[in-house]
């Protein structure tokens, strides 16, 4: 029913097209692919009505690709989501994640809002071995982020990618892809592009974090002349960042799309049965702010060899580096410090110990 990339097929929702319970379970698989296949082809062939979110691609070959810009923290982004699946019958979807954050796919709700509300010592030792100590850092701070839009939203993030996952399963022969760049490389690349002081700057600012969020400011990001405004904003104050976790990103985004939308082999029976190509229909779910960076790059000739490739760390990242583990260690020296200070405090104020040192003084003086 649905190949799905980031995990095996029996990994994937069982529940596949409800239309398949008549049909005889000792039908031939000739007749099933060419009935799965006629019913794909006729629900395509309904007239459309896709949300106001959906921005259509074309391709030379003529491959249709439905791009669907959602907000992370939006309910009715998970329902465009759902209406452009079930209204276009993909082949290929493709999601804005990596394998790296893949098993928020498998998570349950309930499960993503406690993990995306818990962040402790576990989870950023585990980052830093990942990511180095400085990309380790600035994930963990991204995540107080999200943690605190979860926190004001009582929303998990992801919900559009589940729902983009779940519905993929219940297209015939409909495949799901990862189109998101690996996020150590991001996560290393944006440390790279920051000087020193706007690597604290960015620090302070996440650290102390604490607007407000509601639902509405949520669905505003969704209006594309707002984003654009947030998006010259932050533009302005961390040119590089931007480049390298939104620039970078819509040229990744853009190659994985391409290439889903390359003209796709319909099923065969048999191996002896000829191969026909036609082509293909493809569903792209991705963060708003990417729509119209994708759209730039879309007839473009795209080398993602550049934006993968990690480069050395900086002068003022060793700076950085050595200014936080100095920090770091000098905290616990101080705390262990203070601790043995009060405990030695502690002894000396109980009694047993102020009459010993009474009779220690009174012998000392004796002699």
């Amino acid at each position: 029913q649905a190949a799905a990339d980031p995990m095996s097929s029996s990994e994937a929702p069982e529940d596949g097209p409800k239309e398949t319970s008549s049909v005889s379970q000792n039908i031939s698989d000739a007749d099933a692919f060419k009935i799965l296949l006629e019913m794909k082809m006729k629900k395509r062939q309904k007239k459309t009505t896709l949300p106001s979110t959906v921005t259509e691609l074309d391709t030379e070959d003529g491959s249709k690709v439905y791009v669907v810009g959602t907000a992370h923290f939006s309910d009715s982004s998970k329902k465009d989501v759902v209406k452009t699946i079930q209204e276009v019958q993909p082949d290929v979807v493709v999601v804005e994640l990596c394998q790296y954050r893949v098993s928020m796919l498998k998570m349950d709700e309930k499960t993503l809002l406690k993990e995306a509300k818990e962040i402790n010592l576990e989870k950023l030792q585990q980052a830093i071995k990942q990511n180095g100590v400085m990309s380790g850092l600035m994930q963990m701070l991204l995540l107080k982020v999200s943690a605190h839009i979860t926190e004001q939203l009582g929303m998990a993030p992801g919900g559009e990618f589940r729902e983009a996952f779940k519905e993929a399963s219940k297209v015939p022969f409909c495949k799901f892809h990862l189109g998101d760049r690996p996020i150590p490389v991001t996560f290393k690349r944006a440390i790279a592009a920051l000087s020193f002081w706007q690597k604290v700057k960015l620090a302070w600012g996440l650290c102390f974090l604490s607007d407000p969020i509601s639902k509405d400011d949520v669905e505003k990001c969704k209006q594309k002349d707002l984003l654009e405004q947030m998006m010259a904003e932050m533009i302005g104050e961390f040119p590089d960042l931007h480049r390298t976790i939104v620039s970078e990103r819509d040229i990744y985004l853009t190659y994985m799309l391409k290439q889903a939308a390359k003209q796709i082999e319909l099923p065969r029976a048999s191996e002896t049965e000829p191969r026909r190509y036609i082509p293909a229909v493809v569903v792209g779910v991705v963060g708003m702010g990417h729509v119209p960076g994708i759209e730039k790059n879309w007839n473009s000739d795209l080398n993602i060899q550049e934006i993968m490739s990690v480069p050395p760390p900086s002068a003022s990242s060793k700076i950085f580096k050595f200014v936080i583990k100095a920090t770091v260690f000098g905290l616990m020296g101080y705390g262990c410090y203070r601790i043995g200070q009060r405990t030695v405090q502690f002894i000396l104020s109980m009694p047993a110990a102020q009459s010993y040192l009474q009779k220690l003084t009174e012998i000392r003086s004796q002699h």
